[in-house]
């Protein structure tokens, strides 16, 4: 047992030397990429695998024809990436393969489609989420899901961190013997700051008066207890915004609670309690493939449906019907990050009408609905309809 001992604190010995030079990265990072100063946005689609590549596919040709004009005019590329698919993954025993990660790090924003993260009993052997890697590679540390239900008052926006806690390391955990595991949650000073900056930045700016801190400092002390003081921190250098903090477990009872939940509008919160909170708050505006996500850096920017691949889908052969709305709906993000608010504006009213108010058709995943192209054709004629 010693040895195992011996190997498990050298196998720590390496992360927490991985982790400290991450900070230092992190440390060194410029200023956020300016669009307005670019010749050619350069926007990358990545299908992903499962039904990643048909959504993905539906939610490009919308954008395409938004931007249209500014694609012929020179100012806009779209640059097609595959080999983000399971197979290939595995074939390289890599989250993202190399050529694949070149290809991504020459654009400027990324539409991806879902990608299938192995897990035990699953015939793929045990490779990172690429999901996971890419935050990490492309250093995209906040991730930003919009919640909106006017009729109930419910306008929340998170803020999670997206590349610490119990994700950072989330492969590389020790099996110290046959009896114990352990896995590591990972806070720094710089990547906490930063989130909660960009998160009280968003509050001020759209003149929001409530910050909201979601932490389980009372047991996890150390790290959780980190970020809840970071975050408070930088919350006193915006006096015109109240702070309070909440504990994950009442905040997932509180969002049903049809009184209080009206008092939330923005949230920051470590990875996984965001992982988790956020699917739970999408159901409240139809489920999760009614939201999009934004994953930002200063340099890159992805963004992404919020659900899985969907396998089962793919083998009963019904991909065809794949639901595209919570990748439109990150499409929303994506025209707003490079500057067409405007385009922005109007593809998420013709969303609204789509899916909620006038609804001609209906994705139901299955043949007695609208295929993915179809209802791609109905939000386009929508939109044109708004212009």
């Amino acid at each position: 047992m010693e040895n195992q001992i011996k190997e498990a604190v050298a196998k720590f010995e390496v992360l927490v030397r991985e982790q400290l030079a991450r900070n230092e990265k992190i440390k060194s990072q410029k200023e956020f990429l300016d669009f307005d100063n670019l010749d050619k946005i350069i926007i990358g689609v990545c299908g992903g695998d499962g039904i990643g590549p048909i959504i993905t596919k539906e939610s490009a040709r919308v954008l395409e024809y938004m931007l249209a004009d500014d694609v012929k005019a020179g100012k806009i590329e779209f640059k097609v990436i595959d080999g983000l698919t399971i197979e290939n993954r595995v074939a390289v025993m890599k989250a993202i393969p190399d050529d694949v990660l070149a290809e991504l790090k020459e654009c400027h924003v990324i539409l991806k489609g879902p990608t299938t993260t192995p897990q035990a009993g699953d015939p793929w052997p045990n490779i990172e989420s690429a999901n996971v890697a890419m935050r990490k590679e492309l250093d995209l540390f906040a991730n930003v899901r919009p919640v909106k239900v006017k009729e109930q008052g419910i306008d929340w926006t998170f803020f999670r961190e997206n590349t610490e806690g119990a994700y950072a390391v989330g492969s590389k955990g020790v099996n110290v013997t046959d009896d114990l595991a352990m896995d590591f949650v990972v806070t720094t000073t710089e990547g906490t700051e930063r989130i909660a900056k960009m998160a009280y930045d968003y509050a001020k700016r759209n003149g929001k008066e409530r910050v909201s801190i979601i932490n389980k400092a009372n047991v996890i002390k150390t790290t959780d207890g980190k970020f809840l003081r970071i975050c408070k921190e930088v919350g006193k250098d915006y006096p015109e915004i109240t702070t309070d903090e909440w504990y994950i477990d009442i905040t997932t009872a509180k969002l049903i609670d049809e009184k209080r939940r009206k008092d939330f509008k923005v949230f920051i919160l470590p990875n996984l309690y965001g992982d988790i909170i956020t699917d739970e708050a999408a159901e409240f505006q139809g489920g999760v493939g009614t939201a999009g996500s934004a994953n930002l850096g200063k340099r890159y920017a992805m963004f992404e449906a919020i659900h899985g691949s969907a396998p089962r889908m793919m083998r009963e052969g019904r991909g065809q019907y794949a639901d595209p709305c919570s990748m439109l709906r990150a499409t929303v993000m994506l025209l707003s990050h490079i500057g067409k608010q405007e385009e922005a504006d109007k593809l998420e009213r013709a969303l609204d009408i789509c899916m909620f108010e006038e609804k001609k058709l209906t994705i139901t995943g299955r043949d007695n609905g609208a295929t993915c192209s179809e209802f791609g054709d109905y939000v386009m004629e929508t939109v044109k309809k708004l212009s």
